[in-house]
């Protein structure tokens, strides 16, 4: 099964930048579209991005134009450029499959926490 491991989060004023990386144990990007979801303590998880296989990106509104998802397929990572961070983007931020061409594919990475603060 595909392991995923993110890195990269940790405390940031606001306005301040930071980039999340999610490494996969397998060549998983050709076959799963893949997403950066994000849960703030106590509230529900949502999506923030998701890179499809052929590499479009969708943004969730309130992080479009500051957010950018990408990846390198060679070296088997995704990464979260985020820019322009507020309080609201305070949460646990996880890298996942999200569907993929065998859906007994499914895997999340333990989550990267990032804290933002006046």
């Amino acid at each position: 099964q595909v392991q995923l491991e993110e890195s990269g989060g940790g405390s940031v004023e606001i306005g301040g930048s930071l980039k999340l990386s999610c490494v996969a144990s397998t060549d998983i990007f050709d076959v799963c579209d893949m997403g950066w979801y994000r849960q703030p303590l106590g509230k529900p998880h949502f999506v923030v991005s998701t890179i499809r296989i052929d590499g479009t990106t969708d943004y969730a509104a309130s992080v479009k134009g500051r957010f950018t998802l990408s990846r390198d397929n060679d070296k088997k990572t995704m990464y979260l450029q985020m820019n322009d961070l507020k309080s609201d983007d305070t949460a646990v931020y996880y890298c996942s499959t999200r569907r993929c061409l065998n859906p007994n594919i499914n895997a999340r990475g333990p989550g990267t926490q990032v804290t933002v603060s006046s």
